[in-house]
């Protein structure tokens, strides 16, 4: 009885913020171009995600992947930590 599940979006970034237990908030930096005048503008979004291990800390490169609201604002978790933050102290 297994349905399968549409396209969910996918973003990788860095983490910001780890200060709360179980969620990060994850920055996704990216360049795009200007409809009308076509300069390339940096852009970033600050995404709120769940991380049920608690395994990330600010600096960490993670993949989030979009879910079903957790709370109110929380609708990404935590796939995998792409690579750690050097010299990481842990959670502050």
């Amino acid at each position: 009885m297994a349905t399968e599940r549409g396209n969910r979006k996918e973003y990788s970034g860095t983490v910001v913020r780890a200060r709360t237990a179980k969620t990060v908030v994850v920055e996704i930096r990216a360049m795009v171009q200007h409809a009308r005048y076509h300069k390339f503008v940096r852009t970033r979004r600050r995404l709120v995600a769940h991380d049920e291990k608690g395994a990330c800390h600010t600096g960490d490169r993670v993949r989030i992947v979009e879910s079903r609201p957790l709370s109110r604002t929380k609708r990404w978790r935590v796939v995998q930590v792409l690579a750690q933050a050097v010299g990481e102290t842990g959670n502050q």
